[in-house]
């Protein structure tokens, strides 16, 4: 088939298709965008419609619910900021460890303002706390492979979960007060301390 043609007898160019998936996530990041600013109470099929430039069918088309939106969202978010944070590298250094975390902050503020937002929503709503755990649960497992390649004796979950908080609340103060290089520097403080845990388990 070719090209309609205007009344002018000119050929004009078919409109492309929105790729679904491509449009799927363009609704997620306007939906962690509008979250972001002002909270969960203020997600609503409109908002993320006039965030993301589009009609309010579309979103109701591609979500159904307001609650899969939510969830949605929230998976969205995690697994952006775990491909961004590089605290799943696999290089086995403690020189690596989290080099990405400072980049993710700062190129992402929406994705981490939007998680700490949920966590405090899941106080008050405990219906998302259960998918809010499995997500997390990714992150808890990143940290703890990780650290299982640097360190040589057997991870615990204290451990992983204590170097998580540690790198958590680097992204919150981040965050919050900028300071790019107060992060760098408590980075390098954390990484020498692994470096010392690798070379000595025992700590003596």
């Amino acid at each position: 088939m070719t090209d309609p043609v205007d009344p002018t007898g000119e050929h004009r160019p078919r409109k492309r298709v929105t790729n679904y998936g491509t449009g799927r996530v363009a609704l997620l990041d306007a939906a962690v965008r509008v979250v972001a600013r002002g909270g969960l109470r203020k997600l609503t099929y409109r908002a993320v419609a006039q965030e993301a430039g589009v009609t309010h069918g579309l979103v109701v088309h591609h979500f159904g619910s307001r609650d899969a939106l939510i969830e949605e969202a929230v998976t969205h978010a995690i697994r952006s900021s775990l491909n961004s944070s590089a605290l799943d590298i696999g290089t086995g250094r403690a020189a690596d460890f989290a080099t990405g975390l400072p980049d993710m902050v700062e190129s992402g503020p929406e994705l981490q303002a939007f998680q700490y937002e949920l966590l405090l929503e899941a106080r008050r709503r405990p219906e998302l706390l259960p998918h809010l755990r499995s997500l997390y649960e990714e992150y808890f497992e990143a940290s703890r492979r990780e650290l299982s390649r640097l360190l040589p004796e057997p991870v615990g979950r204290g451990m992983s979960r204590l170097i998580f908080a540690a790198l958590e609340g680097l992204v919150l103060h981040q965050l919050v007060f900028g300071e790019r290089e107060v992060t760098e520097e408590a980075l390098t403080e954390l990484r020498a301390l692994l470096e010392g845990l690798a070379e000595d388990p025992s700590g003596s």
